[in-house]
């Protein structure tokens, strides 16, 4: 059985060299965008260490950027409980204030 519709592919340069890479439809820039991303990151580790190979520099780079997506997402684990806890004591405020005793905050 053959498939007669082709998906669509994206050029991308890593440290030089020119990768193509199939990837759903409407996701092309996605691709290339997240793949400057990777070049860059690949680039700085290069400079500082060309007598590195291409495979242990990707390695890096990808543990390097998995580093920053895990602080990233601590941060807003954090910052989603942090909002939780607020409107914890919004709810609580609420419920305990009637019409009449509604007092202004200092």
């Amino acid at each position: 059985m053959s498939d007669d519709t082709t998906r669509p592919t994206a050029q991308v340069t890593l440290l030089g060299r020119h990768y193509v890479f199939a990837c759903n439809p409407g996701e092309e820039r996605k691709l290339e965008r997240a793949a400057r991303y990777l070049d860059r990151a690949m680039q700085g580790i290069h400079s500082q260490n060309n007598l590195l190979g291409s495979e242990r520099v990707a390695l890096m780079a990808a543990l390097n950027i998995t580093h920053e997506l895990l602080e990233v997402l601590d941060t807003r684990r954090s910052e989603e409980q942090h909002l939780d806890r607020l409107s914890e004591r919004l709810e609580q405020a609420m419920a305990g204030a009637t019409p009449g005793n509604i007092t202004p905050a200092e």
